[in-house]
Formats: structure tokens, C-alpha cells, sequence
């Protein structure tokens, strides 16, 4: 007894220990972001958080984040809506549908493609997915033009709706992959109860698998949304920047904070490089609070687990 005592104490220490580590990381970046950032923020003859003008790099620096937020949030978003019900389906179909053989056969191939660097991801985006959005881009605009979203003039290929569905292809499998285990962690006992009652696979599913994974899914789909928000090379090959909010999402231009940093580093002066790390320091602000959203939202649903 007194040897589990001690263990037990071991581990509680272990993970608190653990826990506090990583809180003091966060902490050491955010104090790191904002003592590089503020030199910059004091010499912008702009507002930071309203202009869309991204010019660090002239003799009176101007520069905002307006366009970088917008253009992140809304591809990001976006790529999230796309990718979520086809990554729960395929985690269902995996899951419940297929046969033995075949679902681990396909399990692995999703668990494998999570696993593509996104520089992949970008040099398919850019080799081929744009080659072939101007034909999608023009039918959008067509059907749904009336909607401000996929109105515009000119529907082009390199476009915010293009870096979109490529995000959507990277977080696919990662949502899926997460969302299969959580449904495989169902109680067997739930769904031989509801087949016993005379439902079908599909009530099975939706009576006794979706409410228990809910907390689950909604996790997954956060953690896609984060690397989503954070992705770089993918974005930053396939996305044309061009200055200035654009509302209609298939027209070319657009940039995000990951992409802008990636495309201006290697230029930007010692201003230029503060502005481009107060830019971070947004994101970092931003993907924090939606993941502590995402939290509180799990935190509601432990009445299913």
C-alpha cells in the first residue's frame, strides 16, 4: 500500500509539474512576442488594429491587421466548415460501415495522410487544385453570386476559396482520425441496447454514437481549426496578396497572418520584423481564445461521457 501511496503521489507531482511547464511556455512567448513587438507598435504612424495598410518597412512604418485577421479567420473558418462533415462521415463510415479489412486498411491511409507535410499540401494546391478552381470559382459566382461571400466580378484561381479547400484537405484527416477514436470509444453496451430495441444503424448512430462523441467531435474540429489558423506554406504558396479587406472570397487576393510572415521575413527591416511579431502575437491571442472556447464548450457535454 505504502508503495502505490508513493506512486500515486509520484505521478500527481509528475502532472501538475507537467502542467505548470507548459503554462510558463505560453507565458515566456507571450512576454517574448510582446518585448519584440512594442519597438514596432511605438514607431506605426497607423492604427494597428484597424488599418489595412501592411507597410512596416517605410521611412514612417504603417501597418495593420485588419486584412491579415479577416483573411485568417474566414479561410480558416471556412476550411473548418468544409472539412467537418465529410471528416465525421468518413470517421462513421470507418467505423460502423465498412468491413473489418477494409477499415483498417482506410483507417491507416487517413492516419498516414495527417502525417503530409503541408509543404506537400501547398505544391499540390498550387500545381494543381488552382489550375482547376476557375471552372468551380465561375460556377459559385454564378449560382451563389447574390451572396456578398461568392459575389465579385472577376472569380479567379489564387483566391482566399482556393486556400480554403486546401486547408479543408489538410485538416481533413486529423479531424477524422480523432473523431474515429472517439466513436470507437462508445459503449458497446449503448449501441447492442438500441439495436435491441428494434433501431437501425443510421438511429443507432444518431441516438447512441453522435450525443456520446459530441464532446469529441467538437474537440477535433478545434484542433483542425488550429492548424488551420496557423498554417503557412501551404497558404502562402497558393494565396495572391493583394492589399485591402476583400469581402468577395473568390476573387484573387487576400493574406493571412501565417502567410504574410512567411512572405515578408526575409525583406522586412528591424521594424519590419517587430511589426511582423505583433502580427504573431495576435494569433497567438486569437487561437488561445478559441481554444479556450472550445473548452468550455467540451466542458458542457461530460454529461455524455
Amino acid at each position: 500500500m505504502s508503495t502505490g501511496r508513493a506512486g500515486d503521489k509520484i505521478f500527481v507531482s509528475a502532472a501538475r509539474g507537467s502542467g505548470i511547464v507548459v503554462l510558463a511556455i505560453m507565458a515566456a512567448i507571450a512576454v517574448f512576442l510582446v518585448w519584440k513587438a512594442i519597438p514596432a507598435l511605438q514607431d506605426n504612424k497607423a492604427n494597428f488594429l484597424t488599418a489595412e495598410e501592411w507597410n512596416p518597412n517605410a521611412t514612417e512604418p504603417r501597418f495593420g491587421i485588419a486584412q491579415l485577421a479577416f483573411g485568417t479567420i474566414v479561410s480558416s473558418l471556412l476550411a473548418m466548415l468544409i472539412a467537418t462533415p465529410i471528416a465525421i462521415g468518413i470517421a462513421l463510415f470507418i467505423s460502423f460501415y465498412s468491413p473489418r479489412r477494409l477499415a483498417s486498411a482506410l483507417g491507416y491511409v487517413v492516419d498516414l495522410l495527417a502525417a503530409v507535410p503541408s509543404i506537400v499540401y501547398g505544391l499540390w494546391g498550387l500545381a494543381f487544385l488552382s489550375k482547376h478552381m476557375d471552372g468551380i470559382s465561375t460556377f459559385l459566382n454564378d449560382v451563389l453570386g447574390w451572396i456578398p461571400l461568392f459575389g465579385g466580378d472577376s472569380p479567379g484561381k489564387n483566391s482566399i476559396f482556393t486556400a480554403s479547400v486546401v486547408l479543408a484537405i489538410m485538416i481533413l484527416p486529423i479531424i477524422s482520425s480523432i473523431t474515429r477514436e472517439v466513436f470507437l470509444q462508445v459503449p458497446r453496451a449503448n449501441v447492442e441496447a438500441a439495436l435491441a430495441l428494434g433501431a437501425t444503424r443510421w438511429e443507432t448512430i444518431r441516438l447512441a454514437v453522435l450525443p456520446y462523441g459530441r464532446s469529441g467531435m467538437i474537440g477535433a474540429s478545434m484542433l483542425g481549426l488550429g492548424r488551420a489558423m496557423g498554417e503557412t506554406i501551404a497558404v502562402a504558396m497558393v494565396l495572391t496578396y493583394v492589399p485591402g479587406i476583400n469581402i468577395h472570397l473568390l476573387e484573387n487576393g487576400g493574406a493571412t497572418f501565417a502567410s504574410n510572415i512567411a512572405n515578408s521575413f526575409d525583406e522586412a527591416t528591424a521594424t519590419g520584423r517587430g511589426a511582423l511579431i505583433a502580427s504573431g502575437l495576435v494569433l497567438f491571442a486569437i487561437t488561445l481564445v478559441i481554444n479556450m472556447v472550445a473548452r468550455a464548450v467540451v466542458a458542457r457535454r461530460k454529461e455524455f461521457v
